[in-house]
């Protein structure tokens, strides 16, 4: 059987491995991708599902992308990369009568212009919230960007807003998202730019924190756009394979890994189905759901006992239906102001919103699904032909029935919904394929029953408890072993944050203080992880 030596072997050739084969080879480490589809990508990747046009298949648009500092600095664009944006953000129209939207520009003054248009006073709320962000914007992303315990983002913040304040946006921060639009805005359509971004995850909008996934979306959308690669999602991935490959990464498709193996405690092997080993000097980076990690890959006797019961309670996140179409013509929306939005929330206002989630949460399956929709072509000419549209939309299923045929059922409400807000839709269709929870774990195993987030984004399982109580970083209990994917903090979206830090706690424990750094982590996660007084 072949065999190969290498200084990293990173699992999964998703973006959060890629970035972190990137980061470890331009270190000068001898690394090893190994991916086990015929291409790299993982959830970011796109087909031609319908002659002439261009699907994504998972991840669409980027605002995270375009934000995080992770990915700026790989210069993807010198790797052939190529970002496009639609004329407008973002669109939510309240109602199916034709009610005037609320649409999101690139221009804060043309939001907040629109915004003043549906009460006089949102417009110049909207300019303060922007305002609000200049001053806090770097300092926050920068916080969640980092592993535990973040100092820099919060010092930096204190420094610019002050201890009071930032009381004030703690709390802030802390608010449901239905709250937090309260506070601030006087119409309902200023309120949906913030709820309807809030359930991009699946925190529902009456949780703590829930505002927090609105405002950061809705301000990010509001800086950085929602852009989109030119020609698929696809590009998106190429250009990181490319970028990892020029650094020296030796990047292996085909290769699915079977188990990891350890000795005395660290990492020494790594073993494909194809029989393929590779042999491991200092780390392994695994960019795989933390459950197939722990699970699938490691010996259970090599993991705590606690590790193993702390890992029954882990929560996949909603899953997920996903309807793609080619359609003969741009959709024929009622409400004025959505037919430019790259991204359009559709079927609910903020009520409806509030008893979709609830639908949801108590596994019912909702009769009038809220949909997350993206116009391609819109975004990108390149997507399909003059005149027509790529588009698709995606809306949740409670957990636990995603056998049952519900898939197929709400597929079909979803058209339902569009035919409601844009008559005549079903008659533009020239093609149209659903990608049901099984199809979407079947085409990538991380996407867990049609789980696109790595673990639920509410807060029981953010931060120090993801993916189960811990550090919240990258290192595991096995030496030289990190986990890089959406299951580790700072979770789902694609920004690479995940993967660059599992690059970054391997190169600081093989740096000048790596020793002291190894003893200190392997006390803390040996702590963690001790059985409690009574059990043997």
């Amino acid at each position: 059987m072949p065999t190969l030596v290498a200084d990293a072997v990173v699992i999964g050739g998703g973006h959060h491995g890629l970035v972190a084969a990137a980061v470890l080879a331009d270190a000068g480490w001898d690394v090893c991708v190994l991916e086990s589809a015929d291409v790299v990508g993982g959830a970011i990747r796109s087909a031609e599902l319908h002659p002439g046009f261009t699907a994504d298949l998972f991840s669409a648009f980027y605002p995270l992308s375009a934000a995080s500092p992770v990915l700026r600095a790989l210069e993807l664009e010198r790797h052939g990369l190529r970002w496009a944006h639609a004329p407008t953000v973002l669109a939510h129209p309240p109602r199916p009568d034709g009610a005037p939207a609320a649409v999101l520009h690139r221009d804060r003054a043309r939001t907040a212009a629109g915004l003043a248009e549906h009460h006089p006073g949102d417009g110049e709320a909207w300019l303060r919230l922007c305002s609000q962000w200049d001053a806090v914007g770097e300092p926050v992303l920068r916080t969640l960007f980092t592993a535990f315990p973040p100092v820099r983002g919060p010092v930096q913040l204190l420094r610019r807003i002050g201890t009071a304040e930032a009381l004030r946006l703690a709390r802030f921060l802390a608010l449901p998202a239905g709250r937090m639009g309260e506070e601030l805005f006087a119409s309902e359509a200023a309120r949906l730019l913030l709820a309807g971004n809030a359930v991009h995850g699946d925190t529902p909008p009456d949780a703590t924190v829930s505002g927090v996934f609105g405002w950061l979306l809705a301000m990010l959308g509001q800086q950085y756009g929602f852009p989109v690669p030119v020609g698929g999602s696809g590009e998106l991935a190429a250009a990181l394979g490319r970028r990892a490959a020029a650094a020296g990464a030796d990047v292996r498709t085909g290769e699915h890994v079977e188990r990891i193996e350890v000795r005395g405690g660290r990492v020494a092997a790594v073993h494909t189905a194809t029989g393929l080993t590779v042999r491991v000097r200092r780390a392994v980076i695994a960019d795989v759901a933390a459950p197939a990690l722990y699970r699938d890959l490691l010996a259970p006797e090599v993991l705590p006992r606690r590790l193993h019961t702390d890992l029954e309670r882990f929560v996949w996140d909603t899953p997920v239906v996903k309807v793609n179409w080619a359609l003969a013509g741009p959709i024929p929306w009622r409400s004025p102001g959505v037919a430019g939005a790259g991204t359009v929330h559709v079927g609910a206002d903020g009520r409806g919103l509030a008893r979709w989630s609830a639908d949801i949460e108590t596994g019912t399956l909702p009769r009038s699904p809220f949909l997350l929709l993206g116009q391609m072509t819109t975004a990108d000419p390149s997507r399909s032909p003059a005149g027509t549209e790529s588009a698709w939309a995606y809306t949740h299923l409670p957990r636990g029935v995603t056998d049952d045929g519900s898939d197929d059922d709400l597929a079909g409400r979803v058209d339902a919904v569009l035919e409601e807000f844009a008559p005549g839709f079903g008659d533009r269709v020239l093609g149209r394929t659903v990608q049901g929870p099984r199809d979407l774990q079947a085409a990538d195993p991380n996407l867990v029953a049609g789980a696109v987030n790595g673990g639920t984004a509410q807060l029981f399982q953010q931060l120090v408890f993801r993916p189960v109580p811990g550090l919240g970083r990258s290192e595991t209990v096995i030496g030289g072993l990190y986990l890089g994917s959406a299951s580790a903090h700072p979770g789902g979206g694609v920004h690479g944050v995940c993967g660059w830090l599992a690059a970054r706690a391997a190169l600081g424990e093989h740096g000048a203080f790596g020793g002291l750094r190894r003893r200190v982590t392997s006390a803390a996660l040996e702590l963690l992880y001790r059985d409690p007084p009574g059990r043997t």
